[in-house]
């Protein structure tokens, strides 16, 4: 049987203490992987915003939204490695 592709959205906010390679490396790092795993639809990326609250002492994030396709099994492994990835502060995935 055929893997049932669906489509999704993540939302992810980088270190905005990173340089801009670094941040860079690591969306290109992302997009990558789930061109691997599906289809990217498109990348917008908002760039370094003030967030609404600090998170781990940190007022500002680079953003990056991601729509895709691929399998519905895949969210649970990008938001397994967005998890151990230190560069990645907060993450979203959710199914369009």
């Amino acid at each position: 049987m055929a893997d049932i592709t669906a489509n999704f959205e993540t939302l992810f906010v980088v270190n905005a203490t990173l340089s801009e390679e670094e941040i860079a490396g690591v969306v290109g790092k992302f997009k990558s992987l789930i061109e691997a795993n599906g289809t990217v639809e498109s990348v917008d990326e908002w760039g370094k915003r003030r967030m609404a609250y600090p998170i781990q002492d940190m007022n500002e994030g680079y953003y990056a939204l991601i729509t895709f396709s691929a399998p519905t099994a895949f969210p649970a492994e990008l938001q397994r490695l967005f998890n151990i990835n230190d560069a990645v502060i907060r993450s979203i995935i959710i199914r369009k």
